[in-house]
């Protein structure tokens, strides 16, 4: 399995939305991961510099991240992480998985720091329905 390291080098944030001003409750959040290109640093690394935008709806705030993802493993892999970007098939889920991660962390930061919502989805408490049943009690495993 590869292992992959995560470097942002640029991060660009800018709040459009007043001070002071409320931010609609249901706000939408957009990703958008991009592959710029993956690149042989040498046998046994890969390259993959990356841009990652965050775009919200309405129009709060704009995020952008870029950076470069360090691929290393055996030779096989990154061959066949090289070969499946040349032939344009979808980069291996872990890549992006890590990529996007690190880039959503920075990016919750930066939205603390601008007073917006984060751009990842917090858990929200579900209220238990109620059926004419009694209401079950959680259980727990030890």
């Amino acid at each position: 399995m590869p292992q992959v390291n995560v470097n942002i080098n640029q991060i660009s944030a800018e709040k459009f939305w007043k001070s002071g001003k409320q931010i609609p409750s249901k706000v939408q959040v957009s990703t958008n991961v991009n592959i710029v290109e993956v690149e042989r640093e040498s046998e046994d690394i890969l390259s993959v510099p990356f841009v990652i935008s965050i775009s919200y709806n309405p129009s709060i705030a704009q995020i952008t991240l870029k950076g470069e993802a360090r691929v290393g493993g055996e030779k096989s892999e990154l061959e066949a992480i090289y070969e499946g970007y040349e032939n344009k098939e979808s980069p291996p889920p872990r890549l992006i998985q890590q990529i996007t991660n690190n880039s959503l962390a920075e990016a919750t930061m930066l939205s603390r720091t601008l007073n917006i919502p984060p751009p990842i989805p917090l858990p929200t408490p579900q209220a238990k329905k109620k059926e004419g049943k009694e209401e079950e009690r959680p259980s727990y495993v030890g």
